[in-house]
C-alpha cells in the first residue's frame, strides 16, 4: 500500500464533497484502505470547534481568533485520526485544510501567509498533505450554487426557506472573489503539492480529472 494524503478545498459550492466522495468509492472499490475527514470537524473537539467557528451568531470573532480555533481543529484531527490512519497504511482524504486558512483568513487583523503556515506547521506537525487539489469555480457560479441550498421546489415555483447560512456563507461577494484568488496563489507558488481542476464541468469530467491527479502522486 502506497498511503497518501490527500486535500480537497476550493471556494463554496465547488462541488468537493461530491468528488472527495467519488474518490473515496474508487478506492474502497480497488481495495485500498482510505480514511475521510471533514476539517474542521470529524473529532469530538474538532465538532465543537466548527459549531462555533460557523455559527452566524458569532459575528464578533476576530480573524486571528477564527485562524487559531481552525488550527486547533487540525491538531486534534492529526493526533486523533491522521497520523494513526497514515501510519496504518491508509490513504487519508480531507475535505478542506490549511489551504482553506490561506485563502479564507489570509490579510483578516493583519494576518500573513507566512504566519498562518507557521502556525499551521505546529498544528499539524509538519505533516502536509501530499497533494491539495483546488476545484476552482467562477465566484458568481459559486454563489448560485450556494444560494440554490437555500431553495426549495413547490407546485408553485421555487421559494426561498429561512436563512441559514453560515457565518462564513454570509460575507460579501468581495471577499469570496480574494478567497478564489487566493486559493490560486498557492497554487501557483507551489505547484508540486496542488493541483487545480476546473470545477465548472459536469461530475464525472472532473472526477476523470481527479484520477489522473492522484494516480501522480
Amino acid at each position: 500500500m502506497n498511503p497518501r494524503f490527500i486535500v480537497f478545498d476550493g471556494n463554496e459550492g465547488c462541488g468537493k464533497s461530491t468528488q472527495i466522495k467519488l474518490l473515496h468509492d474508487h478506492l474502497e472499490r480497488q481495495g485500498e484502505p482510505v480514511l475521510l475527514v471533514r476539517d474542521p470537524g470529524t473529532t469530538r473537539v474538532g465538532e465543537m470547534i466548527r459549531h462555533i467557528l460557523l455559527d452566524p451568531a458569532n459575528t464578533d470573532m476576530a480573524m486571528r481568533c477564527e485562524m487559531l480555533l481552525y488550527m486547533a481543529a487540525r491538531a486534534q484531527m492529526m493526533h486523533e485520526l491522521i497520523m494513526p490512519a497514515l501510519k496504518a497504511g491508509k490513504t487519508v482524504l480531507s475535505d478542506r485544510f490549511v489551504s482553506s486558512t490561506l485563502a479564507y483568513q489570509l490579510g483578516g487583523d493583519g494576518l500573513t501567509a507566512e504566519q498562518i503556515r507557521a502556525v499551521g506547521d505546529i498544528a499539524i506537525g509538519g505533516h502536509w498533505p501530499d497533494l491539495t487539489i483546488i476545484l476552482d469555480l467562477p465566484v458568481e457560479k459559486s454563489r448560485l450554487r450556494v444560494q440554490a441550498k437555500f431553495q426549495k421546489q413547490t407546485l408553485f415555483g421555487t421559494v426561498s426557506q429561512p436563512p441559514t447560512k453560515d457565518r462564513i456563507e454570509e460575507r460579501p461577494v468581495e471577499y469570496h472573489v480574494r478567497v478564489r484568488e487566493n486559493f490560486l496563489a498557492q497554487a501557483e507558488r507551489e505547484p508540486h503539492r496542488y493541483h487545480v481542476i476546473n470545477a465548472d464541468r459536469a461530475p464525472d469530467a472532473i472526477h476523470a480529472d481527479v484520477l489522473k491527479a492522484f494516480a501522480a502522486v
